[in-house]
Order: C-alpha cells, then structure tokens, then sequence
C-alpha cells in the first residue's frame, strides 16, 4: 500500500484523504429523486456516504441537510465522524444504521 499524499481528495465529511485504492462514491448534496439530478455533488469515502443514507431519508437530505456542514450536525453522523476520523483514510467496514425509511419483508 502507498502512503496518502498530498494530491488526494478529502472527503469533506471525515475530512480523512481518500486514497486511490479506497472505496469511494459520489453523493449528491440534493437527492437526484427530488430535484437534484445535475446539482452539487461531492466525492466521499463509500463508508460515510453509506452512514449517510443509513441514518436519513430523501426528503430529509433535500429538506434539511442539503450541505455538508449540515450534514455534520446531525447527532448520528457527527457520532459517526468521531469515531471514523480516527481510523486510517482506506477503512471500510459494513454500515450499521436505522436505514429510515426502508422496509425489509
């Protein structure tokens, strides 16, 4: 495994680099079902967008929590940040969360 450089993109969320060979995936700020589709969007490791979309609903994203500074208030997610921030910026783990809105039969 390489060292993180400087030349590596920082997940806005954990603020950790994301290296190359790091899962990773692209969250739009507005979800593309309500109206976001061709807006903002940002580079996150797939562990934070993941406990993104866990812990909140579409609407929820589009309403409320459209930026990541708003993102990073809500209590799950800012519990979730503390606690990733400390672990090295290629960790992956299965995401635990609520996943509101999502019925499993």
């Amino acid at each position: 495994m390489r060292p993180e450089t400087q030349s590596d993109p920082v997940c806005p969320l954990c603020e950790r680099p994301i290296p190359p060979h790091a899962k990773q995936s692209v969250h739009h700020l507005v979800p593309k079902l309500k109206g976001g589709k061709g807006g903002p969007t940002v580079l996150l490791h797939h562990i934070c967008h993941a406990t993104v979309h866990a812990h909140l609903t579409e609407a929820e994203l589009a309403r409320h929590y459209a930026s990541i500074d708003a993102l990073r208030k809500h209590p799950d997610i800012a519990a979730f940040v503390a606690w990733v921030s400390t672990k090295e910026p290629a960790f992956h783990a299965p995401t635990r969360g609520r996943r509101r809105g999502r019925r499993r039969i």
